[in-house]
């Protein structure tokens, strides 16, 4: 998420040379930001399985991206009402804005799900060694 919101905001649409705070500064706490969203995208994954929101037996990993989706509708929801937008609050930008960190946080619910599965499968091959 961090790479991709680096390539969106740094390369596509050079926002990054507007900012008022040292690049390495922003990118440090940009950095820190993802982590906390990883974190907490990866718990809600987890504890939907556990709850039984998401089933592991049927599209999986469309239905965690859906939760990463959900996840970064939240956060841009957050950030537009702090005021920490790039966008000069034009309609055409603000959703372009929303889609794009809906993606973004997609993708890290896509990450998740790969990670679960992997998990899983290498469980499943420790079980199976071990017969």
């Amino acid at each position: 998420m961090y790479v991709l919101s680096y390539l969106w905001h740094g390369v596509a649409l050079r926002d990054l040379e507007e900012l008022h705070i040292p690049l390495g500064l922003f990118l440090t706490l940009a950095g820190l930001v993802y982590l906390v969203i990883g974190l907490a995208l990866t718990i809600l994954v987890h504890k939907a399985v556990e709850y039984e929101w998401i089933s592991l037996k049927r599209a999986f990993p469309l239905a965690s991206i859906l939760c990463g989706a959900a996840v970064g509708f939240f956060v841009y929801l957050v950030l537009f009402v702090l005021g920490m937008s790039f966008t000069k609050n034009a309609t055409v930008h603000l959703v372009a804005d929303v889609l794009w960190q809906m993606f973004e946080q997609g993708a890290g619910g896509l990450a998740v799900s790969l990670g679960i599965i992997y998990d899983l499968r290498q469980h499943f091959l420790e079980q199976e060694r071990a017969r």
